[in-house]
């Protein structure tokens, strides 16, 4: 069964997001919208450990890419929608 995080509404915890981070099989700073104004005014050319970008996304989760599907095991980002067809495959 698909489920979209709406992690706006519910910011995921430092280890809910280590797990999405994990099942999508990125790096933190990958998950960043980097177009996110406060990206740019508190992030921009700045050097972090993953687990500070963690921490930077959950103090901030409008920096987080979304949306988020998962079936349980596998994730994906839903830019381009097209990506969540991975998951019914």
């Amino acid at each position: 069964m698909l489920e979209v995080i709406e992690y706006l509404k519910e910011v995921p915890s430092k280890e809910e997001l280590e797990k999405l981070i994990e099942m999508l099989g990125i790096k933190p700073e990958q998950l960043l919208r980097k177009g996110e104004a406060i990206y740019k005014e508190q992030f921009k050319g700045k050097t972090l450990t993953d687990d500070e970008w963690i921490k930077a996304m959950v103090e901030n989760p409008k920096l987080i890419e979304r949306p988020i599907v998962t079936d349980g095991e596998k994730a994906v980002i839903g830019r381009p929608p097209e990506s969540v067809k991975t998951l019914l495959a």
